[in-house]
């Protein structure tokens, strides 16, 4: 499970990016991909599965 912060997150469209905390790395993360709602700046962990154009986190949950 990696842990990472939303860097940006559009509700009205669905997706935005989530940086991960160990290599800053910065990944796609569509609506169908979470399990809590999510916005900017908010803690979460997250899985990494192979989408259409790439590397995406899913199974996202918000750090309480």
């Amino acid at each position: 499970m990696n842990k990472g912060k939303v860097k940006f997150f559009n509700v009205s469209k669905g997706f935005g990016f989530i940086k991960d905390a160990d290599s800053d790395n910065e990944y796609f993360v569509h609506a169908s991909g979470l399990v809590d709602k999510i916005k900017e700046n908010d803690d979460v962990t997250f899985e990494l599965a192979e989408g259409k154009k790439g590397i995406n986190a899913v199974n996202v949950k918000k750090i309480q």
